[in-house]
């Protein structure tokens, strides 16, 4: 079960009874996960569709769903694949979408939720015009709170469209695991930019990553540059994350890449320029040679966790 899962049934509670929808081979295993987390009723569907074809099988299941239940609000995971099954839901049921929300609560004329705008310059707070809205949240948004529900177990009963088979899975290729957590839902990030100063100088900052159990991420500076991969690379081009600490080392802060991360919970840089903008958002700042503090920065936190 990944994390930002257990996530929206966190803000789930803040809004009504969690009604979970596990799909694909094993669902109905999960379903005493997500009854520890909250989730009141879990309806699951193990159908081979969801496995051989992509978003529009389960854009039919939470149609099903939907349907079944009349709920307040559609939460699902702020992903590239969970963005387009809420636009497509949304479409079909004539509802409102938000994306990318950082927190939810009960208003008076619906559920409201929280979101960060014009390059995370601002907070707002959002709630859909027509219909039931179908919101996306975005990973680390809230923690993951236990909370025993009775989780009982109901089959859903899904008709699949005629488009849902349009569109076949014919391979996967596995992605190469480095031991580290997913970009975009890891609770820490350390980033590196063009101050790193070459491909060959990122193990710097992936011994600090590794110290603290971080992600790696890069600007697109350094992405840019071949130093380090694309599929890294944090900003308005790259990926945007929102974790409980951001470490930016070597990056001055340009706006592109203030918009995939300022929203992160504490966020902390090191730069030789004191007039680096990345200092104007930051709520620790060290000014000084990434290649002097950072090393100091991972045996202090080697030393410590003994």
């Amino acid at each position: 079960m990944r994390k930002p899962t257990l996530e929206l049934l966190t803000l789930a509670r803040r809004v009504g009874d969690p009604v979970a929808v596990a799909l694909g081979a094993g669902a109905e295993a999960t379903a005493g996960v997500l009854g520890e987390h909250g989730a009141v009723k879990v309806l699951t569907s193990e159908a081979s569709e969801f496995a051989d074809y992509l978003v529009v099988p389960k854009v039919d299941a939470l149609q099903a769903a939907y349907e079944a239940v009349s709920p307040v609000a559609v939460l699902v995971v702020s992903s590239a694949e969970g963005k387009e099954i809420a636009a497509r839901l949304a479409l079909r049921v004539g509802s409102g979408i938000i994306t990318d929300a950082t927190d939810l609560e009960a208003g008076e004329k619906g559920v409201v939720a929280t979101q960060a705008a014009f390059a995370a310059s601002y907070t707002t707070k959002s709630r859909v015009s027509r219909g039931v809205p179908v919101i996306t949240v975005k990973p680390n948004s809230a923690p993951v709170e236990p909370a025993a529900a009775a989780g009982a177990v109901e089959a859903l009963s899904v008709s699949f469209g005629v488009t849902a088979t349009g569109t076949k899975v014919v391979s996967r290729t596995a992605r190469e695991s480095t031991g580290r957590p997913e970009l975009t839902e890891a609770a820490i990030v350390v980033s590196g930019g063009r101050g790193v100063n070459g491909a060959e100088n990122f193990p710097v900052i992936e011994a600090l990553a590794d110290s603290l159990g971080a992600a790696v991420g890069a600007s697109r500076a350094a992405v840019d540059a071949g130093w380090y991969p694309h599929t890294s690379q944090v900003g308005q081009t790259g990926k945007s994350v929102s974790p409980q600490l951001y470490i930016a080392s070597g990056i001055s802060g340009a706006i592109q890449h203030r918009a995939g991360m300022q929203t992160s919970k504490t966020i902390v840089a090191i730069n030789k320029d004191a007039e680096a903008p990345i200092f104007e958002l930051v709520d620790y700042g060290v000014v000084g040679d990434l290649f002097a503090v950072v090393p100091q920065l991972t045996e202090e936190i080697n030393t410590r966790k003994g």
